[in-house]
């Protein structure tokens, strides 16, 4: 190759330049953070944890580079049918107006199911819509009422909603339109909402959270118990989800850091 012996050892020796030794820093940074994100972060959210979070200055576009190179990428979700939607109802207060100025003003519920080898196992779940927080859940092998009114007493609890101020949006599930259901809803002061019969997008902020999960969690392996995968669901949630997994919709930051940005100071946690 026309490479005298003094100038192969020469550049054998050379250390890396300073972009290269930054891109190799870059790179072990962001494998660590997809580790801690189980795997699920692509370039948004470690662009996201590496500027917000680590206090990185580093460009978009070279964390996209990066991760190619390194063969890494997020978890996506597949783009599916939209389903009919049904008869319109005179119960919606939502009209799919999900934005709103702040907490408890409007949460969201609904179920979810997973096989196990055991069989299925049943997830009811509260949403607030202004952070995204999952504040209130329950997990139980029968999909009936005390399935949602257990997930609706938590958020209850940990909130406090003041009288007629916040509204519950729900399907027309048979656990929502039973009597136990309503009464709990009029026992706490909360205003009932519920969509069009069988149009997903009359509760789609809820639909993309059991998505994210199903995606992060559910189909990630085969679940041999409803035990195995009850606690998974429960760490998820309060380990996971609401204190770190970053959201696009609200600044890039968990939706407790959101709460906690956007309370005052005397009433921060």
């Amino acid at each position: 190759m026309n490479v005298s012996a003094s100038g192969y050892y020469d550049w054998l020796g050379r250390p890396e330049s300073p972009r290269a030794q930054r891109n190799e820093e870059l790179t072990k940074m962001i494998r660590e953070i997809r580790a801690e994100s189980r795997g699920s972060y692509g370039s948004p959210r470690v662009h996201a944890e590496l500027t917000l979070g680590l206090g990185e200055r580093v460009n978009r576009k070279r964390v996209e580079r990066l991760m190619r190179r390194a063969g890494l990428q997020g978890v996506y979700r597949r783009r599916g049918r939209p389903s009919l939607a049904g008869a319109a109802t005179e119960e919606d207060l939502v009209q799919r107006r999900f934005d709103v100025a702040g907490p408890d003003r409007l949460w969201l519920t609904d179920i979810t199911e997973h096989p196990t080898a055991e069989g299925k196992l049943y997830c009811a779940a509260v949403m607030d819509a202004f952070s995204r927080r999952i504040i209130g859940w329950s997990i139980d092998v029968r999909q009936d009422t005390d399935l949602v009114v257990n997930a609706l007493a938590m958020a209850i609890t940990r909130r406090s909603p003041a009288p007629h101020s916040t509204i519950l949006h729900s399907d027309h599930g048979t656990q929502y339109t039973s009597w136990a259901f309503g009464k709990r809803l009029r026992d706490a002061g909360l205003l009932g909402s519920m969509g069009t019969v069988g149009d997903c997008y009359d509760n789609s902020m809820m639909e993309s959270f059991w998505g994210t999960m199903q995606l992060e969690l559910l189909d990630t392996r085969t679940w041999r118990t409803r035990k195995e995968l009850a606690s998974a669901i429960f760490e998820w949630l309060e380990c996971w989800y609401n204190p770190y997994r970053r959201h696009s919709s609200i600044g890039m930051y968990s939706p407790i850091t959101f709460e906690g940005l956007n309370l005052p100071s005397d009433s921060r946690e």
